[in-house]
């Protein structure tokens, strides 16, 4: 058995949070390895090394952010048994272990990847703690859109650990920008764009019927500040751009072309994974009578499903990698899901 003091520790880093970032980091190493060719071996010992480090650099941010939200999360109910304001760890312990273990995360990066890679999860720590939970997260109710950045960057750091050789340009300013922007293929950037645009009418669906502990402890949220029905506008608005951003996805392969069929079928089952994820935004009745604990039934399924959609996503786009077996194993795996989906809440 754990000791109490290491498992509360453990949960200062979010666990299942972090585990979550880590698969999308997971599946942008799959996805750079099997279009360039790299060895099983490789790809696993990449794969432990993002991990590990994406482990080290997302729990340590959150972490801090705990210790941050000491004052407020005393105050709501689902935040008030955490170990520092229950008493179990003091604030300071949590600090000094949260930097520890981010700055150990980036030096892992540096020294068994590459500066790049260190570059975006240094990155991602910084923007998550001083932009997010410092600045965003308490001044405004986009707070979730900008913070997202901080969410969509593991891909980006997966992508950048596979690369060979990147390194950050010293000559300009301009030079040190494009080394680390330039990683060699548009995927990653897709990858980041689709969390990014995903996670407002994700957040917002859950935001509509339990925003109210934020609320009273002064944190904006959509729904409590413009009311829900412009937040159904911003999360309809959302679910378009990611049906737009769906059509780009077979373009987001870069130089590794693919053949007219595979193009075909990527497309149609991208397309049809976000138009099916929209219909959920869409079907969403804000004068729903809440049941027993508050729940909004149409807003929670749009929320179960928007997981659901991003998982799929990633997976059409691993096995895509793997050319026309590939995809139409993706294709098969992401009809059978949404027609199950669908039938449950037929019947």
């Amino acid at each position: 058995m754990i000791p109490s003091f290491i498992a509360d520790y453990f949960s200062l880093t979010k666990p299942r949070v972090v585990i979550l970032l880590q698969i999308t980091a997971i599946c942008a190493v799959i996805v750079h390895d099997s279009l360039g060719g790299t060895t099983f071996e490789e790809s696993v010992e990449t794969i432990l090394l993002v991990m590990i480090g994406g482990y080290l650099t997302a729990g340590g941010a959150n972490a801090i952010n705990m210790w941050y939200d000491r004052d407020i999360d005393p105050k709501m109910d689902r935040t008030a048994g955490r170990a520092i304001p229950s008493g179990r760890i003091a604030p300071v312990s949590a600090l000094v272990f949260g930097i520890s273990i981010s700055i150990l995360g980036v030096i892992w990066f540096y020294v068994m990847t590459n500066e790049v890679a260190a570059f975006w999860s240094a990155f991602s720590i910084l923007f998550y703690v001083l932009i997010y939970s410092m600045w965003l997260k308490r001044s405004t109710p986009q707070n979730i859109v900008i913070g997202g950045i901080a969410g969509s960057t593991p891909p980006v750091i997966g992508w950048a650990a596979s690369v060979e050789g990147l390194s950050i340009s010293d000559h300009s300013l301009k030079e040190s920008l494009e080394s680390v922007i330039d990683l060699g293929s548009p995927m990653p950037w897709f990858m980041f764009t689709l969390i990014f645009l995903w996670t407002p009418p994700h957040f917002w669906a859950l935001a509509l019927y339990r925003s109210e502990e934020y609320a009273k402890v002064g944190v904006p949220m959509l729904p409590n500040v413009k009311g829900p029905e412009r937040t159904i506008i911003e999360m309809k608005v959302y679910s378009i751009l990611l049906i737009i951003l769906s059509l780009v996805a077979p373009i987001s392969f870069g130089e590794n072309e693919v053949n007219e069929w595979v193009y075909r079928v990527l497309s149609w089952t991208i397309l049809g994974l976000s138009v099916w994820y929209a219909s959920t935004v869409w079907r969403i009745d804000i004068s729903e009578e809440p049941d027993e604990t508050g729940r909004i039934a149409s807003a929670a399924r749009s929320f179960f499903v928007s997981m659901i959609y991003l998982a799929l996503m990633f997976v059409v786009l691993v096995t895509g990698s793997f050319g026309q077996m590939g995809t139409t194993i993706g294709a098969i795996i992401a009809i059978s899901i949404i027609g199950r989906a669908e039938f449950r809440v037929s019947s």
